[in-house]
């Protein structure tokens, strides 16, 4: 086992997010840049989607913690149904706890491409796609844009790797520069780059623009990016 932040150790290129929800949002927020500024800004746009009575699914949820931002940002809308899907049984366990507290909320322990899902305005993945087998995502992203009404948005936030090798370079350098900053230590940046290995393979900012088009996609936008982070508004 190595360490790679507060509480969480992982193996070698067998990242896993089993047995470390108590400390994934703290984790999570130190490694990525914007991350709540992220989900502040999808909150923001929803207001532009989101009807009184819409659906919206939040693929790979974690905790809950961004549906219970957009619940709290929706106060109104009394028929909103904010549905969560994760893979890991500890995220969906703590995300229930959330959902206690507004009947609009429900989390499902499933993969999303055994899902059969309903039509709806909004969908959104944070960091999510990436873990994803590359062979697989494209599957996804087309039964994504299926599900959406014509209008509905599709928010993917992804690491991205740089055009060249240059860019890439100057990438890591800096992404390094931020988690020393933000306290983490050489070592854990290390055991966290060797326990992701094939298991978070990022696309480039043209490979997910490719991929969101041939679902379909044809109105995607940059809404956020700082250096190898970026978030896409797609919209069907």
């Amino acid at each position: 086992m190595i360490n790679v932040g507060k509480n969480i150790n992982q193996h070698n290129a067998g990242w896993s997010f089993e047995d470390i929800s108590k400390d994934f949002d703290e984790h999570i927020e130190k490694s990525i840049p914007l991350y709540r500024q992220g989900h502040e800004l999808v909150c923001r746009y929803s207001d532009f989607f989101l009807k009184p009575d819409s659906l919206v699914y939040d693929i790979g949820c974690s905790t809950g913690q961004f549906l219970a931002k957009l619940a709290r940002h929706h106060p109104q809308k009394s028929h909103l149904r904010l549905v969560g899907i994760d893979t890991v049984e500890d995220m969906i366990g703590f995300a229930k706890d959330l959902a206690a507290q507004d009947r609009r909320m429900s989390f499902v322990l499933a993969n999303a491409l055994d899902v059969e899902f309903d039509a709806c305005d909004m969908v959104v993945a944070n960091y999510t796609i990436q873990f994803l087998p590359p062979r697989v995502r494209q599957t996804l992203i087309d039964v994504l844009y299926g599900a959406l009404n014509w209008g509905g948005a599709l928010f993917m936030f992804e690491k991205v790797r740089a055009p060249d090798s240059r860019f890439q370079d100057y990438a890591n350098q800096v992404y390094i520069e931020f988690k020393l900053e933000n306290g983490f230590s050489e070592a854990e940046i290390i055991h966290k780059a060797r326990s992701i290995k094939g298991v978070m393979e990022p696309f480039s900012t043209q490979g997910n623009i490719d991929m969101l088009r041939r679902a379909g996609f044809t109105d995607i936008v940059t809404v956020q990016k700082y250096v190898c982070f970026e978030g896409f508004l797609a919209i069907k």
